[in-house]
């Protein structure tokens, strides 16, 4: 019998029934009524979740369209933006900024650290910058930045934009786009709101929404916010066709959401996370972020010494569970486990006794059941 596979890497995540019947529903008209109804309790869902009297987008596309449309929305060339980079993805702002012809200034951290709070407050009081960009968790690296305490910090640069990438947190790690002076957040639908691939989410605040107006007209086209914004007040409207069914299926998980609530979800992801990340290191596996600074929708392990990477995880696809590899210099030195979304414990300890039998498959010295009696017990005392 063929082995059923989880897919543990850091996104896409598992899709769960509800939200895969919405995927197969035979699709409708974007005009149709009953839809334009279900756009626009999702989009006024969105917004009052996340807390902004600003708006919110809900466009077909990736996180990589998300962070392109917060760039291009909120700087023209010439202007400044400091880059806070954990990782991979602070990266990838950089170069999205300088193919704009804005000046980029980066603050980049150690793989696994983050950037100190007093040395972004030194550069943003070194010059004058219209924006700048934080990747809330970077899948290359399993850091979690803090953005409510960066926030905080902004409220004494009132002109510089703050632009969060949430692709790997948002539904996950607590994130208030108004309260926490984010003023543009943005997401996609294959993380941790457990949907596929193809919807870039979108928040913008009252200050995102002035500096776009302060632009004028722009280069761009698909990604302009004056485009989708009369999309986004009446989706009977239309500019560029919506990803009907994926749209469907957001709203069914903003639905399970609801039911959960939202500040129970986040406080799940950390006692998931924490009892995942307590489990591997009982294995011998080492979490590349510090303590105080890991996501809690995926963990970025370091082998033991002399394990053989490609042998694990062939291995571990073998036994049921897809991961991802490290990447930079962590290729072959590290694996990226994705535990974000709407997993639950049967996953949980699915995934880690496969993880146990595959180690000791590839010859990594682990003892079957140390990490699962971890992690059954952390889930135990989660559980009162």
């Amino acid at each position: 019998m063929k082995t059923k596979k989880l897919v543990m890497i850091p996104g896409p995540t598992p899709v769960v029934r509800s939200i895969q019947e919405q995927m197969g529903r035979e699709t409708a008209a974007f005009g149709d009524p009953d839809f334009v109804r279900d756009f626009t309790s999702l989009l006024d869902d969105l917004k009052s979740l996340w807390k902004t009297t600003g708006e919110v987008f809900v466009v077909a596309g990736t996180g990589t369209l998300g962070m392109e449309m917060a760039v291009a929305n909120s700087l023209r060339a010439g202007d400044r933006a400091l880059v806070v980079s954990h990782g991979y993805f602070g990266d990838r702002f950089s170069e999205l900024c300088s193919r704009r012809g804005i000046e980029v200034d980066v603050l980049a951290s150690e793989w696994g650290r983050i950037v100190p709070l007093e040395q972004i407050e030194r550069a943003l009081a070194s010059k004058n910058y219209q924006a700048i960009t934080v990747t809330h968790v970077d899948t290359s690296t399993g850091v979690c930045a803090p953005v409510a305490e960066i926030g905080q910090l902004l409220r004494r640069f009132p002109d510089t934009l703050y632009i969060v990438d949430g692709v790997c947190a948002t539904a996950a790690e607590p994130e208030y786009v108004d309260d926490m002076g984010i003023d543009i957040l943005l997401t996609g639908s294959q993380k941790a709101f457990g949907v596929p691939p193809g919807l870039a989410i979108l928040w913008a605040g009252p200050k995102a929404l002035a500096r776009r107006a302060s632009l004028g007209t722009i280069p761009d086209y698909y990604i302009d916010f004056d485009k989708w914004l009369p999309i986004m007040h009446e989706p009977a409207k239309y500019f560029a066709t919506p990803a009907v069914n994926l749209v469907w299926a957001l709203k069914e998980a903003v639905r399970l959401i609801k039911e959960e609530g939202l500040e129970n979800r986040y406080a799940r992801h950390r006692r998931t996370a924490r009892a995942m990340q307590a489990a591997l290191e009982a294995l011998g596996f080492r979490v590349l972020a510090e303590a105080d600074h890991r996501a809690v929708t995926l963990s970025n392990l370091i082998y033991p010494s002399g394990a053989d990477d490609a042998a694990f995880r062939r291995l571990l696809a073998e036994e049921g569970v897809m991961v991802a590899g490290g990447l930079a210099a962590y290729a072959g030195r590290m694996f990226r486990l994705g535990h974000m979304g709407n997993i639950d414990a049967h996953d949980l300890v699915a995934t880690l006794a496969a993880i146990e039998r595959a180690a000791v498959r590839s010859g990594i010295p682990v003892e079957l059941g140390a990490g699962l009696a971890v992690l059954q017990r952390e889930l135990v005392r989660a559980a009162g």
